[in-house]
């Protein structure tokens, strides 16, 4: 087992400006989250948000503090959410078996000292992908079911963006601190996400994007409404978006993808929207 840790600076808009598309990727794309019996995390410090990858397949994979955090363990002074994107498996929390397939999720709470990621057979290992961020004060660890899980159908065939959202980790549906976690699954024809995109001034927000096909890519779009720039992806990347940024892709198929945010209103709704004539 081996656990690993990216750094990511806070960036300002007006630096963004002239980054060329190295540089771009550098600093907000999250190239590689999973390997085969690692933990593989990046920290930002926007809103000192953790984004990661478990993949357990031979072995069981405890989810370790790391020096960047200096704490005892990892959720000390944290919370955290789960949720399996791929696969069968189980997660312990201190000592309590949770079991986990696709699209179920589980809320950890902060002083929960033991987080371990496992998987039901080899031939098919579980996939988790994972966010945290601090919390202040501690909630219960709670799975978060089928029944619990709020849906809304967005967009349109009209528009290429018909899909459903999930919202999975959210005041509303667990208690918690200032995490927030969903899923969202693009339709059949449909390519773009959050359109007309968005920005919220009072959180950062991080996407994960999944289920790509083979050969396929994701354009992700980001910076200030009049000032756009854009990050090709893969399958299985995740990338950081500032508060500043807005947040939107358009793939050349459907896929589906994570998004996880935190910061200080918890009112999912709290955003500034742009139409798509407004965005340069």
């Amino acid at each position: 087992m081996k656990t690993t840790i990216e750094e990511r600076w806070g960036t300002h808009p007006e630096d963004v400006k002239k980054y060329d598309t190295e540089q771009l990727r550098k600093e907000f794309l999250g190239e590689k989250i999973f390997d085969a019996d690692s933990v593989i995390m990046t920290y930002t410090h926007n809103d000192r948000l953790i984004i990661g990858g478990a993949l357990p397949v031979n072995e069981d994979l405890k989810l370790e503090t790391v020096d960047l955090i200096r704490s005892e363990y990892f959720c000390e002074r944290r919370e955290l959410g789960i949720i399996c994107i791929e696969g069968v498996g189980t997660v312990s929390v201190d000592g309590k078996d949770y079991n986990m397939e696709f699209k179920d999720a589980i809320y950890v709470g902060r002083g929960s000292k033991e987080v371990i990621f496992k998987s039901k057979e080899a031939s098919n290992p579980a996939k988790y992908y994972f966010a945290s961020s601090p919390a202040h004060k501690e909630y219960p660890t709670t799975p978060i079911t089928s029944d619990m899980r709020r849906t809304r159908d967005l967009g349109s065939p009209a528009t290429s963006n018909e899909r459903l959202l999930n919202q999975i980790i959210l005041s509303e549906i667990v208690p918690c601190c200032q995490l927030q976690m969903g899923m969202t699954e693009l339709k059949d024809g449909s390519v773009w996400n959050t359109m007309p995109p968005h920005t919220h001034s009072r959180r950062m927000e991080a996407y994960f994007y999944f289920k790509v096909p083979a050969g396929q890519a994701v354009c992700h779009f980001m910076g200030q409404p009049q000032e756009t720039r854009h990050i090709f992806m893969g399958n299985e990347q995740a990338v950081i978006s500032p508060s500043w940024s807005i947040h939107s892709a358009a793939g050349t198929s459907n896929y589906t993808f994570i998004w996880a945010m935190c910061g200080e209103n918890l009112d999912y709704d709290d955003m500034d929207t742009f139409t798509a004539d407004k965005l340069r």
